[in-house]
């Protein structure tokens, strides 16, 4: 399992995929709104992802946790 990391503080906006969805390394996965701009959290790595770790509307701390792939 790898965990993906809010790289900043911010709220957030959208899921990018649904949960069993694939993902390539570099696609976004969420959108954290921060200071008024929209910025992507994208996979590290190629997969899957098992399941989002914050609800849209969530606000979340820079390096939480957010999404969980296998």
């Amino acid at each position: 399992m790898l965990t993906i990391c809010s790289p900043l503080a911010g709220r957030v906006v959208a899921h990018c995929t649904n949960p069993d969805g694939s993902v390539q390394a570099g696609d976004p996965l969420l959108i954290v709104e921060s200071m008024k701009m929209e910025i992507p959290v994208e996979a590290e790595a190629s997969g899957t992802v098992a399941r989002y770790l914050v609800e849209v509307g969530a606000d979340i701390a820079e390096g939480q946790p957010v999404v969980e792939m296998r």
